[in-house]
This record gives C-alpha cells, sequence and structure tokens, in this order.
C-alpha cells in the first residue's frame, strides 16, 4: 500500500505500473506520471499537479482529487469516479470524459477544446472560463451548471439538460443545442434550430 506518499521527484519512465495503487491523500504534484498506468487506483484527495499525458486512469476513483492545471493530453479516464474533482485550468483538449458522474466537478479555465463528455453527469459543475470549443456535451446533464464566460463554439448540446444553468458572457455562436433543455436559462430555440440568448452570444 502506499498511501499518503509524496512522489514529486518521480521521472517519466522510472514507475510504469501502478495498477490499483492506494493513493488516496498523496501528494504527485510536480511529479512526472506521463504514460504510467493507475489503472483502479484508489487517487481520493490526492494532489495530482502534474505531467499526466497518456497516463491510464481507467476506473481510478479521483473523489475531491486536486488536479487543476494538469497536462491530462491524451490521458484515458474511462469509468473514473470523479465527484468534486478539481480540474481547474487542466490540459484536456480531445480527451474522453462521457458517460460519467462528475456532480461538482471544477472545470474552471480547463481546455477542453473537441473534448468528448457525451451523457456525463455535470450537475452544478463550474465550466466558468473553461474553453470547450467544439466540445460535444449531447445528452450531458449540466443542470444548474456554471458556464459564465466559457468558449463553447461549435460545441454539440444536443439533447443536453440545461436547467437553470448559467450562461452569462459566455461565447457560444455556432453551439449546436437541439433538443436540449433550457429552462431557466436566457437561451431559446428558434423554429430554425439555432439558439438565440438574450443578450446575444459574442
Amino acid at each position: 500500500m502506499i498511501h499518503s506518499l509524496s512522489l514529486t521527484k518521480i521521472r517519466a519512465g522510472e514507475v510504469q505500473n501502478l495498477t490499483g495503487a492506494d493513493l488516496a491523500g498523496a501528494d504527485l504534484c510536480q511529479g512526472n506520471l506521463a504514460g504510467v498506468n493507475l489503472t483502479g487506483a484508489n487517487l481520493r484527495g490526492a494532489l495530482m499537479r502534474a505531467n499526466l499525458r497518456g497516463t491510464d486512469l481507467t476506473g481510478a476513483d479521483l473523489t475531491g482529487a486536486d488536479l487543476r492545471n494538469a497536462d491530462l493530453r491524451g490521458a484515458i479516464l474511462s469509468q473514473i469516479i470523479g465527484l468534486e474533482i478539481s480540474l481547474a485550468g487542466a490540459f484536456l483538449p480531445g480527451v474522453v470524459l462521457s458517460n460519467l458522474d462528475l456532480t461538482a466537478a471544477d472545470f474552471r479555465g480547463a481546455d477542453l477544446r473537441g473534448a468528448s463528455l457525451v451523457g456525463t453527469i455535470l450537475i452544478e459543475a463550474d465550466f466558468s472560463n473553461a474553453n470547450l470549443a467544439g466540445a460535444d456535451l449531447s445528452q450531458a446533464n449540466l443542470e444548474s451548471a456554471n458556464l459564465c464566460g466559457a468558449v463553447f463554439r461549435g460545441a454539440n448540446f444536443t439533447g443536453a439538460n440545461l436547467l437553470c444553468a448559467r450562461v452569462e458572457e459566455a461565447v457560444g455562436t455556432g453551439a449546436i443545442f437541439t433538443g436540449a433543455c433550457l429552462e431557466g436559462t436566457p437561451l431559446t430555440i428558434c423554429p430554425d434550430s439555432s439558439v438565440y440568448r438574450d443578450p446575444p452570444f459574442a
């Protein structure tokens, strides 16, 4: 068992397999975990502001984990448990975060360009000032989510639930909201399926 451990001096290639490791509360900040296998690991409350490019986190428990500003480009995040995870400022372009429960996750200022969040539960998630350009959030549950100042040009919200979501100062030209629930937001789906916001999107 590895617990409450500092791995800040790990360099690329030094540790390749931490499958199922108990790293709850571990300090992984500044460590280089690029490409490491953390499948099924217990990372509850871990500090992971690190290089996680290509890291396999399949099935890992990341409840309350701190991944602020982490580089997760190419990381595998399928089946993770991510309630209240902090990904503020993280690099996640093109990452797949579909069909997960990320309730109350913190994505403030994160780079999610082209990411897939299809069918993901994002109730009360904070996407303020995040870049969601081209992201796929179809069928996602964004009830009471904060999208203030977010950029979601060309993003796909088909069938998504945005009940009471906040979208002030968002930039969303070209976003698709076909069949989305927009009740409680300043968004209105027009007869031609375009979306109008009062005030209009930038």
